[in-house]
């Protein structure tokens, strides 16, 4: 069965207070709590895996899923991809999508938190609200693209900013052919909206990475590690960019469209080889 996965965002998401509203039993209602944010252990206090298979499917596909999902969230936010919990995760398993919460800090997420949707957005796992970002990832994966399995948004400050200034990032850094070329600006939209997804889908065309005018990143990749890497790459780029284009009297030399189809070939025999 193939494996894909979600995370969440947006204000209601990215400026909040770390408040258990949203979660099941209402605002500060009472639950385990599971550690530190970026080494948080996994499983409840009672180290109750089957915990989740009470609001789940009942395969360890899933729980296993889970678990890698909500350790991606967490490297987003101790990484400094994000703040609070802002950004979110997805990870698409056979027709479901697992994705993350609204408003729950990620390392209070545990096995019993667990939340999945069908691809027509039917919540099928799970009793907290799925993010506000749900349209966004469920349009990456309706379109069903070869090796886009996990979806990853992130608030990352370098990327935000060059957000604000370019409608697509200078190739400034040979890297953006492992993002299938130059980095496109979505459109700003409103959050959690139809138009955002719109306007992702669209900067993403030929693309497994862009940046969301006045918001952030959204990455894909075959696997929650391979859309987390892509991440990390594209805001590494835009920290380059901005700090080449802060040296007064200069201009940051760029890569030019050849240059760049060269390192895409190369990249195509790049790695182990089986």
């Amino acid at each position: 069965m193939t494996q894909r996965h979600a995370h969440t965002d947006g204000p209601p998401e990215g400026h909040r207070d770390g408040s258990t509203e949203g979660h099941r039993g209402g605002p500060g209602a009472s639950r385990p709590s599971y550690g530190s944010p970026a080494d948080a252990p996994y499983d409840a206090p009672d180290g109750s895996p089957e915990d989740l298979s009470r609001v789940s499917p009942d395969d360890s596909l899933y729980r296993d899923a889970w678990r890698e999902l909500v350790a991606t969230a967490r490297r987003t936010a101790r990484d400094g991809l994000v703040v609070g919990t802002s950004g979110n995760v997805s990870l698409r398993v056979g027709d479901t999508v697992l994705v993350t919460p609204s408003g729950v800090p990620y390392d209070r997420l545990g096995p019993a938190d667990a939340v999945a949707v069908d691809l027509a957005g039917r919540q099928v796992t799970g009793t907290l609200k799925p993010t506000s970002e749900l349209p966004l990832h469920l349009a990456v994966h309706r379109e069903g693209r070869s090796g886009t399995e996990a979806v990853v948004h992130t608030h990352a400050v370098h990327a935000t900013a060059v957000s604000t200034l370019v409608t697509e990032l200078p190739l400034v850094h040979y890297t953006a052919a492992a993002l299938g070329g130059p980095v496109r600006v979505a459109p700003y939209a409103l959050y959690g909206s139809d138009e955002l997804a719109r306007h992702t889908l669209d900067a993403l065309r030929d693309r497994t990475g862009c940046l969301l005018r006045n918001h952030g990143t959204v990455t894909c990749g075959a696997t929650l590690d391979q859309a987390y890497d892509r991440t990390a790459q594209l805001e590494w780029m835009c920290r380059v960019w901005l700090a080449a284009r802060s040296v007064p009297g200069l201009e940051p030399s760029l890569i030019s469209a050849g240059q760049l189809r060269e390192v895409s070939e190369k990249l195509a025999g790049y790695g182990p080889q089986g």
